[in-house]
């Protein structure tokens, strides 16, 4: 039997826990062939270049596996539109621009920063929840339970209705992992879960078409500017995007953020003296141990020159982000976890049309998270080191993170204290 690449050797859920030196490895050769014709991007400065090369793709329909109805011309006659993310311009800048203007700058500018003081009160409500115990798994108790509010009052998501979003978010992520099957099988699947959130917003833009608030799809609903209205099948897969992408990432931000600090207590002691530093802090954690590792829906429409290699028009590619941003070409002590390095353009939020979209809310939920996370538990530490990880490669944190302390320190009493974190 042969060798397994080191690509494949990524892809394998035993290596999940430490997949760095084998980015390492492939580093070496900056740009690389799997048998599948996949070429595999490693480095950082070509990473770099494909982001914001218009000849690369991320409309599946360009992917070389499209060959099924799932993922062929006539997909949008029988499934939802394939999301902004997914396509190319014109219709993704197009798509982008309204999902945005009810979210951020420059139409809301305010919508993220006016939600600092109540996400505020949601970390200090979870972690109130933790006083009587002296044990906590991070994942199921914290991590998951901040973002997933947060993006369902974003959407106007009811709270009774909330417990759901997780067991449909976790369906979606599986066939994101490249190691569950074919790219067919996998469009497959997503389309069958993509169908019932779609009932579920159908059901919820038809209550706010009549009764609209301030959530963004009363405001998908009631755009009048450019290229508005979005229709209607676009806005139930801008919901379905947002609700997956809204939280699972900031999930795993959150967690391996809690992770990578027990692992460096001094950080710790540093952050609870030096609140500020929580800002540099977590973008080094986005470059150190990001939440997404790699993209594997990207393809070549053409030809292109990049890193001593021709990757040929309709080469499916592996964009592996992770190990970019761990370039020493890059980055000084890149394996080093550095909480105030300041030269830090990390890749971990993608760049040029397809920069994350939830980019400023992951920020500040992780930011707030961690800081008062540091602050109230005394004396934390691991229960297990290396903890239980999913086995999806490319969405990568802990399935579990245990953490025993030994007390809860109350809530400040400042209101707003917490939520000044810029």
């Amino acid at each position: 039997m042969a060798q397994p690449s080191t690509y494949q050797q990524v892809l394998d859920p035993a290596n999940r826990a430490n997949p760095y030196p084998l980015y390492a490895e492939l580093r070496k050769t900056p740009v690389s062939r799997e048998d599948d014709g996949t070429y595999v991007v490693s480095t950082y400065h070509e990473i770099f270049a494909l982001m914001h090369d218009p000849r690369v793709s991320s409309d599946p329909r360009c992917h070389p596996g499209a060959t099924s109805a799932e993922a062929g011309p006539d997909r949008e006659q029988s499934a939802l539109p394939l999301a902004f993310i997914n396509r190319d311009p014109p219709d993704h800048d197009r798509l982008r621009e309204l999902a945005m203007r009810p979210f951020g700058p420059p139409c809301t500018p305010g919508r993220v920063d006016g939600m600092r003081p109540w996400l505020a009160e949601i970390t200090t409500s979870l972690i109130d929840k933790l006083a009587d115990k002296n044990q906590v798994d991070i994942v199921d108790d914290f991590a998951y339970p901040l973002p997933v509010t947060a993006i369902c009052e974003i959407l106007g998501v009811p709270l009774e209705d909330q417990p759901r979003f997780h067991q449909w978010a976790d369906a979606i992520i599986e066939t994101i992992d490249p190691a569950t099957g074919t790219f067919e099988e996998r469009i497959r699947k997503k389309d069958v879960v993509s169908a019932e959130l779609g009932q579920y917003f159908a059901q919820l833009a038809d209550s706010r078409a009549t009764k609209p608030g301030d959530d963004l799809i009363s405001g998908l609903l009631t755009d009048r500017g450019p290229h508005a209205p979005m229709s209607r099948g676009d806005l139930l897969v801008t919901a379905n995007l947002l609700l997956v992408a809204g939280h699972e990432t900031t999930v795993n931000l959150i967690t391996n953020g809690t992770l990578t600090l027990l692992r460096h207590p001094g950080v710790i002691d540093r952050l609870n003296h030096e609140p500020d530093l929580v800002i540099t802090m977590v973008e080094e954690l986005l470059r150190y141990e990001p939440p997404v590792q790699m993209r594997t829906n990207r393809s070549t429409v053409a030809d292109i020159d990049i890193g001593g290699t021709t990757i040929p028009g309709g080469s499916p590619l592996a964009v592996m982000l992770a190990a970019g941003n761990r370039d020493p070409s890059r980055f000084a002590d890149p394996d080093h976890f550095v909480p105030d390095r300041t030269d830090n353009a990390h890749l971990s939020f993608f760049g040029g049309i397809h920069y994350c979209f939830g980019a400023p809310l992951a920020r500040t939920e992780t930011q707030l998270a961690l800081s008062e996370l540091a602050r109230r538990l005394v004396n934390p530490r691991l229960v297990t080191d290396p903890p239980p990880y999913r086995p999806n490669p490319e969405l990568r944190g802990p399935r579990h993170l245990l953490v025993e302390y030994d007390a809860v320190l109350p809530a400040r009493h400042e209101a707003g204290k917490a939520a000044s974190l810029r």
